[in-house]
């Protein structure tokens, strides 16, 4: 009669099961189709049951489940969760943004003597690579089986905005159990361009529609931010954030000094990018004390956005005490390259080649902190 140790059929069972429930999982719900191509919603949720939400539209984030200092499991970012909200909701919320996030002035740029027209879509200016940028497209998807992590590809054509070059293009999301978003980029291309990306989350770490966000506590490691003119255009100096609005080297709260006076008028908020010190291990630390949650940004990218979200009058508000859908509601922390940068060779290159490709990570890491 056979026999059967127990403990060599068990214990090899016990140790596949607890690494199956440490590294998560990804779940896809499909949720119709967009100009043919079908839309998906994808949640990945980590060993403690946190979860974070994403579509292959725009290769974004729509979902971000954590807890707060009382262990209240909610949302901090935007975005919505059927295909109606996804594709006629904020633009640019939670997307990847490229081929060249942010701003380039009057939508031209020239590179090895030829001219680069490209759609105009703010004020002046080209945002984000005009109206179909990468953020309004359904990419490719990819998922691991038993892991929290979806690659979201996407192959931009030569002259696609009026971008020269062929790009291929992806994006990894991780959910790690350390609620840890991990945003993995690579980008090639077959002749030389400009590539800038980011992702364009938006933040309220007391839970998306819980108020305003100026009194999250906002920390950015930046000794130097590039100041712009009156479209946002970069004027092309590097200058010190001290004795201004812009000095968030020590912590202060986003709405502390919106509404003072700087340079003569009064100052209306924060859509300006910033210079990181390379030394600092972590890029920027937002902090709301109501909630207790706390997000870290770490990345190799050389600049941060930070936007407050300007869109409306602060007094109003302020004033009124109504609650915002939008303005100053959420906020933002793109990490990178510097905008209009094709245009001001003094700025770190944004030219992307053949022979090097571009890899960067980004991670935003949420915890709570005590009081």
């Amino acid at each position: 009669m056979a026999t059967f140790d127990m403990k060599k059929i068990f214990i090899p069972a016990l140790i596949l099961l607890l690494s199956h429930l440490s590294i998560g999982q990804t779940t896809k719900k499909v949720l119709g189709l967009h100009e043919d191509k079908e839309v998906n919603l994808y949640t990945l949720t980590n060993k403690s049951g946190y979860v974070l939400k994403l579509t292959n539209y725009g290769a974004r984030i729509v979902r971000i489940e954590v807890p707060d200092k009382n262990g209240n499991i909610d949302n901090v970012t935007t975005g919505g969760e059927t295909l109606e909200t996804i594709v006629k909701g904020d633009a640019f919320g939670g997307a990847t943004v490229g081929r060249y996030a942010n701003r380039i002035a009057k939508g031209t740029f020239t590179l090895d003597g030829a001219a680069y027209n490209l759609p105009i879509n703010n004020g002046p200016n080209t945002l984000h690579s005009g109206p179909k940028g990468w953020y309004a497209q359904v990419w490719s998807s990819e998922t691991k089986r038993n892991k929290a992590t979806v690659r979201f590809s996407y192959i931009s054509p030569d002259m696609e905005a009026g971008f020269p070059g062929k790009v291929n293009m992806s994006v990894t999301y991780t959910w790690t159990d350390d609620n840890e978003i991990i945003i993995d980029y690579l980008a090639t291309t077959d002749k030389k361009t400009v590539f800038n990306v980011t992702n364009h989350a938006y933040f309220n770490l007391n839970g998306t529609g819980k108020g305003f966000i100026q009194n999250h506590v906002l920390t950015i490691n930046a000794s130097n931010y590039t100041p712009v003119d009156n479209t946002l255009i970069p004027t092309g100096d590097i200058k010190s954030v001290r004795d201004t609005p812009f000095d968030f080297t020590t912590p202060h709260t986003i709405g502390e000094r919106i509404g003072s006076m700087f340079e003569a008028v009064a100052f209306r908020g924060y859509d300006h990018n910033y210079v990181l010190d390379r030394n600092a291990k972590i890029a920027a630390t937002a902090y709301a004390p109501e909630s207790g949650r706390m997000m870290e940004v770490i990345t190799d990218e050389p600049g941060l956005q930070f936007y407050s979200g300007n869109s409306r009058s602060w007094n109003q508000f302020k004033e009124t005490g109504n609650m915002p859908e939008n303005s100053r509601s959420s906020f933002a922390l793109e990490t990178q390259h510097y905008p209009d940068s094709p245009n001001h060779s003094e700025f770190p290159s944004t030219v992307l080649t053949p022979n090097k490709p571009y890899k960067s990570r980004t991670i935003y890491r949420l915890s709570v902190k005590g009081d």
